[in-house]
């Protein structure tokens, strides 16, 4: 999980991966990973590897997201052991977010779907990420809040 952050050059319209406008790490995934979903460190596994892998975000059964880890948002989709890019911080493009989720607000985890954001309801919530536009088709860009 090493990562370096190179010197900044402002090129106005540049794409998702100019300018370290966010940070990314590689881990494996401990189960399927849909591009866009919000992902967790997988403590189902033992030791050092609950480090290593990362897995959707399960909250489907209504559990309370307040205090839920959030890794980041995965930029691929991947299969049960294989790797996965997950941006752990800064802009995310097409993260996987409630349809009414609008540009500017501060996002938390969906407790009805696992690895979806929505608008934060409370102010004692995990912020996930905050919306960077309004969300079409359940997606949206976000700008994800670093929590590791």
């Amino acid at each position: 999980m090493a990562t370096s952050t190179l010197i900044q050059s402002l090129i106005i319209g540049a794409d998702a991966d100019q300018s370290a406008r966010s940070k990314r790490e590689t881990f494996l995934a401990g189960g399927t990973i849909a591009k866009g979903d919000f992902v967790s460190l997988d403590s189902s596994q033992t030791g050092a590897d609950r480090a290593l892998y990362v897995k959707v975000i399960d909250t489907s059964g209504g559990a309370v997201a307040i205090g839920v880890p959030t890794v980041g948002v995965a930029m691929n989709a991947a299969s049960a052991g294989g790797q996965v890019v997950v941006v752990v911080a800064g802009y995310a493009e097409g993260a996987n977010v409630a349809t009414g989720s609008t540009a500017n607000l501060a996002l938390t985890l969906d407790t009805t779907t696992s690895g979806r954001a929505t608008i934060a309801a409370a102010a004692n919530v995990n912020i996930a990420a905050i919306a960077l536009e309004n969300a079409t088709s359940n997606a949206a860009d976000v700008w994800v809040m670093p929590s590791i």
